[in-house]
Order: C-alpha cells, then structure tokens, then sequence
C-alpha cells in the first residue's frame, strides 16, 4: 500500500507538476506522465506491480490476478496519494501567486473555455469524452495485461512499454478531455481546481476508465487463452 501511495504520488507530482508550471507544450507533458510510470514501474514495480491508477487495479482484478480485497485497498492508496501530490502542487502554486484556475484537471465541452479552444482544445461533448476515455484505457489496460503476462510475456521491458502507451494516450487525447485514464489523477486536480465544471464533469473520469479497464481485463483474457468455459 506504501508502494502504491507513493508511486500515484510521484505520477501526480511529475505529470500534473509538468502540466501546470512546465509550459512544456502537449508534447512535454505526455511524456511527463510516461516518464513517471517508467519510473515508478521500475521503482517500485516489484512491490505493489505499480499500478498507480484505481483503472489498472480494476483491469487486473476482472482477469482473475488479483482479488477484490486488495483491489479496494490499492484504490485507496492510490486516491491518498494522489491527494496529497496535487496538495503540493496546490500550496507550491499559491506560494508563487499562480492564479490556480483549471489546474489539472480533466473535463469536456465548456471546460476548457473559448480562449482555450482557440489555443488548440477541441470541445468533446460527454459522450465523446466517455469514448474516448473508455477506449484509451482499454488500450492501456490491453497493454499493461500483455506485457505483464508471465505465461505469454517477457516483462523485462514491461515498464518501458507501459510509459510510452501512456504518452501516446496523451498526445491523443490532451486535446480532448485533458486526458485522465486514471480516477485517482482525476480526483486529485478536480478537488483544488477553480473552475466551476471540474466537480460536476468528475463523474466521466470515474466512470469511462473503470468501465474500460474492466472490458480489457475480459477481452484480453479471451486473446490470451484464459477464458472461463
């Protein structure tokens, strides 16, 4: 449970820290959040898995790998440390005299404001948003159960293939929802933001990746060979 506070902090601290002081560009802050997984995964993969992400436990616990007990207690190691990472990022900004705003925090349509559409956000209603979470976090879900298959996978380079799916789920869908495929991220940033849609929009953030972390945990069990008859 340490190791899974922990790391969630340490994915919150470098991607929502690169997202909110780094003006670093979309490019920049997709490969914060997979530099941080690679990192965590190495870091303390081999304690807890790493899964940093209540949408990941959600995965591994539908393919039989882990029971419910322990899926419940990672998912409240991972919101506490998110929780406190994004509180950080909080009393870090309000010591520098950053207007907090959006902060990190994920959301669709009028979240993002007419300024920031202009600047390059397209403006997802809610069920473009639950698409495009739900399937990005099956395919990161697919990802994670492949490379971490001991009977079918080497997982040498598990952690690395890890971090670069989740740039890539960033540089797709920044533009969209801010990307979340995490509930924990999510709740972390919508708790201290200032914009009015974060709370209410939350709901999405929760819902889309659970739902398609649980559809991979079966879909890739059938793939895989593992399918209860």
């Amino acid at each position: 449970m340490a190791a899974e506070l922990f790391g969630t902090f340490v994915l919150v601290l470098g991607g929502c820290g690169t997202a909110i002081f780094g003006h670093v560009g979309f490019l920049g802050v997709s490969l914060a959040f997979g530099l941080t997984v690679v990192a965590m995964a190495y870091g303390v993969g081999h304690i807890s898995g790493a899964h940093l992400n209540p949408a990941v436990s959600m995965g591994v616990f539908v393919s039989g790998r882990m029971s419910a007990k322990d899926m419940l207690a990672y998912w409240c190691a991972q919101i506490v440390g998110a929780v406190l990472a994004a509180a950080v990022l909080f009393g870090i900004a309000k010591s520098a005299g950053m207007t907090i705003g959006t902060f990190a925090a994920n959301g669709y349509g009028d979240f993002f404001g007419a300024a920031d559409v202009a600047g390059g956000y397209l403006q997802a209603n809610v069920w473009g948003a639950l698409a495009i979470e739900a399937v990005l976090t099956f395919v990161f879900l697919m990802v994670i159960l492949g490379v971490t298959d001991g009977k079918h996978a080497n997982g040498k380079f598990a952690g690395l293939a890890i971090g670069l799916t989740l740039t890539l789920i960033h540089l797709i869908s920044i533009p969209l929802t801010n990307t979340s495929v995490n509930p924990a991220r999510s709740i972390s940033q919508a708790i201290f933001s200032e914009n009015t849609l974060a709370l209410p929009q939350l709901w999405v953030f929760i819902v889309a990746p659970l739902v398609g972390a649980a559809l991979a945990g079966v879909c890739y069990n059938c793939i895989a060979g593992n399918c209860k008859k």
